[in-house]
């Protein structure tokens, strides 16, 4: 029924604002056109990515969204670092922190936050 849809995904964000500017700037999407007020589009890849106003906003303690990086982990990371993202570091079983990249046998990741807190993480695997 599901499997040949695309899916959007959805974050919840207090201030749009803000919002605009940590989803285009610092993670460098491209916002789309939106006839919404309490709504912001931006495309990654193929996917789309609606970031709405909610009161709720930051109130989900797991990942919301993730993006496979491949080889380029490393790099983006640090990329994110130097725009000022701070990275989340978490004691997970498997897993060995390196700086601020979390390593697995078969995959890395590095998690970290939007304005919001809603937590958001690159992957190589």
């Amino acid at each position: 029924m599901l499997a040949d849809k695309d899916a959007i995904a959805m974050i919840a964000v207090k201030d749009l604002a803000a919002a605009a500017r940590f989803y285009g700037e610092v993670l460098g999407l491209e916002k789309l056109d939106s006839p919404e007020r309490e709504v912001l589009f931006f495309r990654s890849g193929a996917t789309r990515i609606n970031v709405y106003h909610s009161p709720y906003a930051g109130s989900n303690k797991a990942t919301c969204l993730m993006w496979n990086v491949g080889s380029e982990l490393e790099a983006i990371a640090a990329r994110l670092k130097a725009d000022g993202v701070k990275f989340e570091h978490y004691d997970m079983p498997g897993l060995k922190l390196e700086g601020d990249i979390h390593r697995g046998d078969r995959m890395s990741v590095a998690w970290f936050s939007d304005v919001d807190g809603n937590i958001l993480s690159i992957v190589n695997g």
